[in-house]
């Protein structure tokens, strides 16, 4: 075994002899899809050297990142069946002396004293009771003891433990000794999905899933909640908050046991019964796995493990993210290196997870964090000293363990600045990502509905957003995150219809000037992101819907309450309220992809886009669809020729003026258009349509052959 800090001076400098050796990047691709990489191309050599040096060093001093990477399976507390003895094992390289205390031994300090290596790993056995059983019994609370350099006694969690609780009213956690019986161990049913495209993702909280005012479990999230994701079309859930965290209002980000699934919500086996069940239905789960920072809870996370402020993190003020009140790892510290590609490893593995969403991946690539940075696309931000390059390697390093032994995996960067070569593979000197989020487009719908007048919003200006994106990166695109529904922000819906979406919403309630435009809105907007924005698409729970009410878990300020740490499922039921049509819309949105899969077009063709008329048109797919956008407040527009670029007959395949979604019916659904050999926009055929004001409808050309 190899501990420290690898040595980045000698990887960057290599030796004579390694010179022969070293495996450059395949940048022939890469210079070719963007040509403004040629000037940093010895900055994405240097990067794809350090990352196949670590690769070397892990084969040479750890058997090889396969065995590296299964340190989960003997770091931590794990029972020797055949002799029912417990080994543990912990790094913490800072301590004077390590021991093991609990509901066993009646908190006992000094009983089980641990032995140090020479690279600050601690090792003890419990030798079985007399009558041969296991001296822990399976959900005892137990913790660590360590002596810290100055000799003080601290209490520590185990960084490896696969559960930990809060007793009632207690305000700490603490470890539990996780060994079910083997019966009570979930045994998969049902085979993963193989890897997709054309993500079509419900991210979704396990705690707030509910109706009603309590924390939802992962129990009813697999009998309740999946089958309503099934029926709205989505292919893939991605699952929030699920690595524990003391403080539900974090929404999951401030993680402090990394290897345990949060407890508030169930047991890991009913975790996994969650996961298999909609492995059934055929459904890709992924989970936000928070790798860019970690708690600075001391007594139960990482944070002072070992009583210094190093150990898992930089000791320094690299070690600090001040904005998030955290801590941040040192990547290239040999053992939290292992910590975390193990870590990756165990959530892929042991709950058969298909993929992760990486967070705050910004974060991680700038030494400023992204904090006050305003990134102006320019290179020199990318691949100058302001890039975190440590956390780039990592990022490779933790891709390249995906790829290699879940091949089948997804990986998706929480990533804003716009960084080249993230989604582009390993091989190339990319990160290896599959898909960037499209962090920008958000932003881009709250400040038009915040701050422009509807007549305002500039038709080029949102076509150029939403197209804005490198074209050899794929990107998961949504229209409003999860951020804006936290107390404090708005969500889509609450701008639209402000306080009427208390007031009415009800069908049989007064059709205001306000519900009319949200309504229309609503759903417009929806469509235009998920048509235009990216080759994936996203949506939080209850946006689907056009939730009513922020979320704000219970804490001091509110008295603790549950009332909006939940989601309404029953609005979208109601067949009195007219959420229902905003969830029916969802559905057909999906339903339409399905059929015509535009996310894996790469024809996407700007027809045109006419300030005047608040017009966009475009063609997206190979089937010939067309879809039709007038944003105007007052004004429909008859005999409006369109140009198109395949000739044929067109049929209507959505229409948001529909009364199926609450709309006017001002287009007939039966309606076909016939193209004519009349150039117009610059396109060979072209075609006279009735467009209403505050709609989109969907052409399709009609196959003969069908």
């Amino acid at each position: 075994m190899f501990s420290g800090v690898i040595n980045l001076q000698r990887i960057l400098q290599p030796t004579t002899g390694e010179a022969a050796n070293i495996v450059v990047p395949e940048l022939h691709n890469l210079l070719k899809l963007d040509p403004y990489l040629d000037a940093y191309q010895d900055e994405i050599r240097r990067r794809y050297h350090v990352f196949q040096k670590i690769l070397k060093q892990l084969e040479n001093e750890e058997q090889g990142i396969d065995n590296f990477t299964l340190a989960y399976k003997h770091f931590g507390i794990h029972v020797n069946h055949q002799t029912n003895e417990i080994n543990i094992k912990e790094w913490a390289p800072g301590a004077k002396a390590m021991y093991i205390r609990g509901d066993f031994n009646n908190w006992q300090e000094r009983q089980y004293s641990f032995t140090r290596d020479q690279w600050g790993v601690w090792r003890v056995t419990i030798p079985p009771l007399s009558d041969g059983s296991i001296a822990i019994k399976h959900g005892q609370a137990i913790n660590l003891l360590l002596e810290t350099a100055n000799g003080e006694l601290v209490d520590r969690i185990c960084p490896w433990s696969r559960y930990v609780q809060r007793a009632e009213k207690a305000t700490v956690y603490r470890g539990v000794f996780y060994n079910p019986p083997h019966d009570e161990i979930y045994q998969f049913k049902y085979s993963q999905p193989k890897k997709r495209d054309r993500l079509k993702i419900y991210e979704a909280h396990i705690g707030i899933s509910s109706s009603k005012e309590e924390v939802f479990t992962y129990e009813n999230f697999r009998i309740n909640i999946i089958p309503r994701i099934v029926k709205q079309g989505y292919n893939t859930i991605q699952l929030m908050a699920i690595l524990e965290h003391p403080y539900y209002a974090s929404f999951g980000y401030q993680v402090t046991s990394y290897y345990a699934a949060s407890s508030r919500f169930g047991t890991p086996e009913e975790l996994k019964a969650l996961i298999d069940e909609a492995h059934k239905y055929g459904l890709t789960v992924l989970l936000d796995l928070v790798h860019s920072h970690s708690s600075k809870n001391i007594v139960d996370g990482i944070n002072m493990f070992d009583g210094t402020a190093g150990c898992f993190f930089h000791g320094d003020t690299r070690g600090y993210h001040t904005l998030w009140d955290s801590r941040c790892f040192n990547y290239m510290e040999r053992e939290v290196m292992r910590f975390l590609l193990s870590n990756i490893r165990y959530w892929l593995e042991e709950f058969k997870f298909d993929g992760f969403r990486f967070d705050g991946v910004s974060s991680m690539l700038y030494h400023s964090h992204g904090i006050g940075h305003q990134f102006s696309g320019s290179y020199v931000e990318y691949f100058g000293l302001a890039t975190d390059t440590d956390s780039f390697n990592y990022l490779q390093l933790a891709n390249y363990v995906c790829q290699t032994f879940f091949p089948e995996s997804i990986r998706i960067a929480e990533e804003v600045s716009g960084m080249p070569t993230l989604c582009r593979p390993i091989a190339e000197g990319g990160a290896g990502f599959d898909y960037r989020l499209a962090m920008a487009i958000p932003d881009l719908w709250i400040k038009l509905l915040k701050e422009k007048k509807d007549e305002d919003w500039h038709m080029g200006h949102l076509t150029w957003a939403l197209l804005n994106r490198r074209s050899s990166e794929k990107n998961i695109v949504y229209a409003e995150s999860h951020d804006q529904a936290i107390v404090g922000d708005k969500t889509i819906a609450q701008w639209l219809f402000n306080e009427q979406i208390y007031s009415h919403m009800s069908v049989f309630s007064e059709r205001t000037n306000t519900i009319e435009r949200g309504l229309a809105f609503h759903k417009m907007i929806r469509l235009l992101t998920y048509a235009l924005g990216g080759e994936g698409w996203l949506n939080f729970e209850g946006n689907e819907f056009g939730h009513p009410e922020w979320l704000d878990f219970p804490r001091v300020g509110n008295n603790e309450s549950y009332k909006h740490a939940r989601r309404l499922f029953y609005l979208s039921d109601d067949e009195n309220l007219r959420y229902k049509y905003l969830n029916v819309w969802d559905k057909a949105m999906n339903d339409l992809e399905e059929e015509y899969k535009w996310l894996s077009a790469k024809n996407t063709l700007i027809i045109q886009q006419i300030e005047a008329h608040k017009i966009i048109v475009f063609e997206r797919g190979e089937r010939g669809l067309m879809f039709i956008f007038n944003f105007h407040g007052h004004n429909s527009l008859s005999d409006y020729r369109i140009g198109c670029s395949q000739s044929g007959k067109y049929k209507v395949v959505l229409n948001s003026d529909a009364k199926s979604f609450d709309g006017h019916d001002r287009i007939s659904n039966e309606q076909i258009f016939s193209t004519e050999n009349i150039m117009w926009n610059d396109k060979p055929f072209s075609f006279q349509i009735y467009t209403p004001s505050r709609t989109v409808f969907v052409l399709a050309l009609i196959d003969d052959n069908k």
